[in-house]
């Protein structure tokens, strides 16, 4: 069976297509072909290659809050970035496509529509974007992570899944990921991360205050590859005591051994905290980024009582915010009790099934 995935930008938009494939390829029948489709520049057009996946870039562009020149120039993008996919659509033959959202997923579904192609429509944060809710009419199928989306998008057509993550979230436990790390057994241990592309804002809070940091845990700080020679540069003037406590990478791969071994996390509020960090059962400090819709997957996870909040604008709170977890240990179990809770190991092979059904 042939399939095209589209979506990305983050790669909270790029991760579920690719655990939907793995799943996919686990309950089919028969052989799977899989294309992806996205923009030049997004995360996909790292990530997708990396997990084996024939990748293609189209052009793509969003509308939100943009002039009107601006604007004029995205719908020539998405003009073109529709007939770019129509074309490949029409060579490829899929028999469904899985779109996540984000404007690199609209001319994709478009072409799509104009090729009657099924289409799955996955939504990954709690509230539907410009994207979403554009696509969500001409969907054959809609998924959602959470309910909270259930009143924006069309009830009919709409199941809730939960976020899908790969299986390896599931398959490692905190022993075995603190060994893969070289991480001690019974430290604290803070994860610190900004997404696929790191954040600024976290991680200048963090070197300005790393070596309180380090005073309290092992930090294990994932910071997006445009940030980590500054890091370094950084960490080679700590003393030796506290320089073996950083571990420091641009990007890490093993996020499900991160997760696991951490004892709490910092990161941005992405679609992919609503899958990752309840797999892992992790509680976190989150800082939704500043013009985003990542407020909304951040208060959703505070109001189930696995997450705290700092805003960017006080991003150098993090640091006492994290030192008061680490001396609650009964709040901090808590936490991660609720986080747990929010956990949907089938929230994959849910959708692989969907995409079996949409596709018949």
């Amino acid at each position: 069976m042939r399939v095209v995935f589209t979506g990305g930008g983050t790669g909270g938009h790029v991760y579920p297509g690719l655990s939907v494939l793995e799943a996919l390829r686990c309950q089919a029948g028969t052989p799977i072909e899989a294309w992806y489709i996205g923009r030049r520049g997004g995360a996909e057009e790292r990530i997708v290659p990396a997990a084996g996946v024939p990748f293609h870039a189209v052009p793509a562009a969003g509308l939100r809050g943009k002039s009107a020149p601006a604007a004029a120039r995205a719908l020539v993008a998405l003009a073109a970035g529709t007939a770019q996919a129509w074309r490949l659509l029409g060579r490829w033959r899929p028999r469904v496509a899985f779109a996540t959202g984000g404007y690199a997923s609209v001319p994709v579904a478009l072409a799509a529509r104009l090729r009657r192609i099924p289409l799955l429509l996955f939504l990954p944060d709690v509230y539907p974007g410009w994207a979403v809710r554009f696509l969500a009419r001409f969907a054959t199928r809609i998924a959602t992570s959470t309910d909270q989306a259930l009143a924006a998008l069309p009830r009919g057509r709409t199941v809730v899944t939960g976020y899908p993550v790969r299986a390896a979230f599931f398959a490692v436990d905190r022993p075995s990921a603190r060994a893969r790390l070289g991480l001690p057994p019974a430290e604290p241990v803070v994860l610190v991360a900004g997404g696929s592309s790191g954040a600024r804002d976290i991680n200048r809070a963090v070197a300005r205050h790393l070596p309180h940091f380090l005073q309290m845990a092992y930090l294990l700080h994932v910071s997006g590859p445009p940030f980590e020679a500054e890091l370094r540069r950084l960490a080679e003037r700590l003393p030796v005591h506290l320089r073996a406590r950083y571990h420091l990478f641009g990007y890490l791969d093993d996020m499900p051994a991160a997760m696991a071994a951490a004892d709490v996390a910092v990161l941005r509020a992405g679609a992919s905290t609503l899958g990752e960090l309840p797999a892992s059962g992790l509680p976190a400090v989150l800082v939704p980024g500043p013009f985003s819709d990542q407020e909304r997957n951040a208060r959703y996870l505070v109001e189930q009582g696995a997450a705290v909040v700092v805003d960017n604008a006080a991003v150098d709170h993090i640091l006492p915010t994290v030192h008061d977890l680490l001396r609650t240990p009964e709040r901090l179990a808590a936490m991660r009790r609720a986080m747990g809770a929010l956990a949907r190991p089938t929230a994959a092979a849910d959708l692989a099934r969907l995409l079996l059904e949409v596709a018949a």
